[in-house]
């Protein structure tokens, strides 16, 4: 053998290696046949169906019941706090907008629900603000009261 010959597997030479058939000599191409319909053919079809419907499903929101439930739990604590006494009209504001949340949500307004959800809590907790406030002022107030009435019971020489 020559070194000009290029070998293959068992010492073969590339020329004397036997052709295999080719999936076309085996299978030829018939023009106007229909094809079998299979998994396969369908598949991009498939997928994007199943991608469109996964998009849609992610794209929409909750209903905002949680939201809800937040803003009720913003105007128990605010009421909790003598918002009525120290905040009127801003915890009236926040009781009408979780009414109107409440009527929205049960109309299937569900942005407008959430909106007005998120504007109830906003003033529920403008509210307890207003009040905490309120109440530290008072007490406050009280404090200094006290320290002048103890300053002044010093300068008089502890009489009362």
């Amino acid at each position: 053998m020559s070194m000009q010959a290029t070998l293959i597997g068992d010492g073969v030479p590339l020329q004397a290696r036997r052709r295999l058939p080719t999936m076309a000599a085996r299978y030829p191409v018939r023009h106007g046949t229909p094809m079998n319909p299979s998994f396969a053919h369908i598949r991009f079809g498939l997928f994007a169906l199943v991608l469109a419907s996964t998009l849609v499903a992610c794209a929409s929101l909750p209903p905002p019941t949680g939201e809800i439930a937040a803003a009720r739990q913003a105007v128990v604590r605010a009421e909790g706090a003598d918002a009525d006494q120290y905040a009127g009209p801003s915890i009236n504001a926040a009781r009408s907008a979780l009414s109107q949340a409440q009527s929205a949500l049960a109309d299937g307004r569900e942005d407008d629900a959430r909106r007005l959800s998120l504007a109830a809590a906003a003033d529920a907790d403008l509210a307890y603000a207003r009040s905490r406030e309120a109440l530290a002022t008072a007490e406050l107030s009280q404090r200094r009261a006290e320290v002048a009435e103890l300053q002044q019971r010093l300068q008089t020489g502890g009489t009362p």
